[in-house]
């Protein structure tokens, strides 16, 4: 049975397109407190405004994760206005893929600063926010939902380094997830296959359509359905890992 998640407070990265939208709007229904976090200010607010005229509350944090003290001032603005931390959702990312040869090699580090170092940094410096919570939240839980991708189950010709970052993605949120548990933190994975967002540039389409050939895309908004599923599940449930794939997708 699901929980409502009203006196919570929820951060969700890359807030300013794509799943990380869809995710802040859809906490918003479900009564938090929404953070608002990503570079395009501009968007945010939008955003804002659109989740305030919905009936809900939003707090618009302009950062750039790959800069470790953002990533810590994007924390701090929270605790700050808000006093507290309930979850955390890191939907963050690119995708420059396609063959290594034709994309720089600033392309393919950009990959492992946000994928990667960006949702390192903001998770080390919400934790103790997170732990903290835990003793005056009345659901007695918090939330870690990390945004991987299929690309860190399988590895494919084209994407190597994305494959590298989501790869990695998915084995520090089990390895957290068993670091944290006994505090009450669940940490979960989900793990999206092809979804229209702006993600996708066209050398990443050309990759995807040469493997899966042309399927009906999720939209962000089914993404977003999991990872409420995720946090609004009572304190005794913990989802660790949630594969969505387009149902078209081989």
């Amino acid at each position: 049975m699901s929980e409502r998640l009203e006196n919570t407070i929820a951060l969700v990265t890359g807030a300013s397109s794509g799943i990380g939208k869809a995710t802040a709007i859809r906490l918003a229904s479900a009564g938090a407190k929404v953070v608002l976090v990503a570079r395009r200010i501009e968007r945010l607010k939008e955003l804002e405004q659109q989740i305030k005229n919905a009936g809900g509350e939003a707090f618009s944090v302009e950062a750039d994760l790959t800069n470790a003290n953002e990533a810590g001032e994007a924390i701090a603005k929270t605790i700050a206005k808000y006093g507290r931390l309930d979850t955390l959702v890191n939907a963050a990312g690119v995708m420059n893929n396609g063959a290594t040869l034709d994309r720089t090699l600033d392309e393919l580090e950009q990959m492992i600063a946000v994928n990667l170092s960006g949702l390192l940094y903001i998770t080390r410096a919400a934790l103790p926010h997170l732990i903290e919570a835990v003793a005056t939240s009345p659901r007695k839980v918090v939330d870690v939902v990390n945004i991987s991708s299929v690309a860190g189950r399988f590895a494919t010709a084209g994407v190597a380094v994305y494959n590298a970052t989501k790869f990695g993605v998915t084995a520090a949120t089990e390895a957290w997830r068993q670091e944290f548990t006994r505090q009450s933190i669940r940490f979960s994975v989900v793990e999206p296959g092809a979804v229209d967002t702006e993600l996708w540039d066209e050398d990443g389409w050309k990759v995807f359509n040469n493997l899966f050939g042309k399927v009906e895309s999720l939209h962000a908004s089914d993404i977003a359905e999991a990872v409420a599923f995720i946090v609004t599940n009572p304190r005794r449930v913990a989802i660790n890992e949630i594969v969505v794939r387009p149902t078209d997708q081989a």
